[in-house]
């Protein structure tokens, strides 16, 4: 691997090798299964990689009009084919008509939103299909912030209060149930879903499994996925698709950051150039504690130290890591795993500096994609 001690950071860096290896899998489980995989750019939105993406997915799930846009400006750009997939949990009357302009397909969240839209989406494109998100109320999410299908959900529509008279207009129904999640938690949701509202396939074009699939984590039965996917075409004779984000960008890169300062208070505290509330905040959501890079648990190895971000909030903390030499101001951190909501998800707070994006090429080579700076800040204020 390249040594990255001359980049300056805070930097997210993007394998290549590694997203082209998780994209192979993915392609696998399309032409096995005959489901289409369609990327979730709420988890995977670094559209410099989309010349490599577009080779191998069918197209991009959206949510909302600007996501909707960078799919059909630069995903499709590559791919005149690809197919863009636009749901929200409630559409806007001012976005409406240019979503339904360049949607290929529109998912509604209620059958409210479906009435009110459906006419408006068709004089507009009468080439977008339609579909109504479905809460089958079945769902093993690990954590409640990461659960549509909880109490009270806004996500989707409930068997109470599905409306039959969408039949006439939808061309499939999506659910969306899991997260992090194995093949063991999908059939679990079938079971619900099909119990539910199998009586509703008759004359429908696709289903729509979601997200949540973590097809490329090691240890996922991919050959039962695939033989799922492949009994249910069969009994129902429909497309199937799939959505996955998180499960496109897996363990394909870090975010690599520099030492500032170290000092004692009770503890060794580093403070590092990069922010978990503004560059990580799935590790403070989730949460989770990211790996870093030659590290041990606190106390494991020799030299024990607490990782700051360089934000005034007082929970800004990575987590105790421990190594074996002792750390110096200047040193480079690496946290593994980070191209995954992060950088769709990161902030200015305090006005810090986004980090840069990169991809570290096949050929060996470190290519800087994108730098940010004051602007970046300002440009989001007023």
């Amino acid at each position: 691997m390249q040594d990255f001690s001359e980049v300056n950071t805070p930097c997210y860096i993007c394998e290549e090798e590694f997203l082209e290896n998780n994209l192979k899998l993915l392609e696998y489980v399309q032409k096995q299964s005959g489901a289409k995989v369609i990327l979730a750019l709420k988890g995977f939105a670094m559209w410099s990689t989309f010349p490599l993406v577009s080779q191998y997915l069918k197209g991009c799930t959206s949510s909302g009009l600007h996501e909707a846009l960078l799919a059909r400006e630069e995903f499709c750009k590559f791919n005149p084919h690809a197919e863009v997939h636009t749901y929200s949990p409630a559409f806007k009357d001012e976005d409406i008509d240019e979503i339904a302009k360049i949607s290929d397909h529109i998912v509604f969240n209620s059958p409210n939103q479906l009435f009110k839209f459906k006419e408006r989406v068709k004089e507009i494109n009468p080439h977008a299909e339609l579909s109504l998100r479905i809460n089958p109320e079945v769902s093993s999410s690990p954590k409640d912030i990461y659960n549509p299908c909880g109490i009270y959900s806004r996500l989707g529509t409930t068997l109470e209060n599905f409306d039959e008279k969408v039949l006439e207009y939808v061309d499939g129904l999506n659910f969306h149930a899991l997260c992090e999640q194995n093949v063991d938690a999908l059939e679990e949701v079938l079971i619900a879903f099909e119990e539910k509202f199998s009586k509703y396939f008759t004359g429908l074009k696709y289903i729509n499994f979601g997200g949540g699939h973590h097809i490329t984590r090691k240890g996922y039965d991919v050959e039962k996925l695939i033989q799922i996917i492949k009994d249910f075409r069969a009994k129902y004779n429909v497309d199937v698709y799939l959505e996955p984000g998180e499960a496109v960008g897996w363990e394909t890169g870090f975010l690599i950051a520099s030492v500032l300062d170290i000092f004692k208070n009770g503890i060794n505290v580093a403070i590092l150039d990069t922010s978990a509330e503004a560059h990580m905040p799935d590790t403070l959501a989730m949460p989770y504690r990211a790996a870093v890079r030659n590290s041990g648990e606190a106390g494991e190895k020799k030299y024990t130290y607490r990782f700051g971000g360089n934000t005034c909030l007082a929970g800004d903390i990575m987590g105790d890591y421990s190594f074996d030499e002792p750390l110096k101001i200047g040193d480079k951190v690496i946290f593994e795993d980070q191209i995954h909501y992060t950088f769709v998800k990161n902030t200015t707070f305090n006005g810090i500096k986004l980090p840069s994006l990169a991809i570290y090429r096949k050929n060996g080579t470190l290519d800087v994609v994108k730098e940010f700076g004051y602007k970046d800040y300002k440009n989001k204020l007023s």
